[in-house]
């Protein structure tokens, strides 16, 4: 592995290329990542008072998601970008990338509401990011059936929206 980068695995709005590298420049695709034994939910509280993905242990199920190499000088950007610490703990994740177990960091959980859903632009720029990196389709299917409310914030919807123009749905 290059010196002074680490291993991230991606799972929700951060799968978009686009997305990442607003928060950190330096992120670049290593290519499609699966963990195994674990379960994607939409439950994780938001200050923006929806649901973000998490990642929660569940024997026989499968996340599968995108692994990039992040310079270490981008990694405060991305705990902030996280909500290290005020949503999100820093854990490892055991993935399998091309057959080969890797570790790489991930964010989990520390704030769940269950009876919470996601905005329809993080659905959005989760399925986006599933699509740009060829996720199975059966998975990116289900991502679609997740479901999601309108934002109330029109400007905020407006923006995240603009981070996916181009990317083929």
């Amino acid at each position: 592995m290059p010196v002074n980068t680490f291993l991230y695995f991606s799972y929700g709005s951060n799968m978009l290329s686009s997305r990442l590298r607003a928060r950190c420049p330096s992120a670049e695709p290593v290519g499609v990542a699966e963990l195994p034994d674990h379960e994607l939910r939409w439950h994780k509280r938001s200050k923006d008072n929806s649901g973000k993905c998490d990642v929660v242990a569940c024997p026989g199920k499968l996340i599968i998601g995108v692994l990039y190499r992040i310079k270490d000088s981008d990694k405060t950007a991305l705990d902030r970008a996280e909500g290290l610490g005020h949503g999100y703990e820093e854990i490892e994740a055991h993935v399998l990338h091309d057959g080969i177990n890797v570790i790489a960091k991930a964010y989990q959980a520390t704030a769940t509401d269950e009876s919470l859903t996601p905005y329809g632009w993080y659905k959005a720029l989760v399925i986006a990011g599933a699509q740009e990196h060829g996720l199975p389709k059966d998975y990116v299917e289900q991502l679609k059936l997740v479901v999601s409310t309108d934002d109330p914030n029109r400007t905020r919807h407006d923006r995240e929206f603009r981070l996916i123009e181009g990317v083929s749905q």
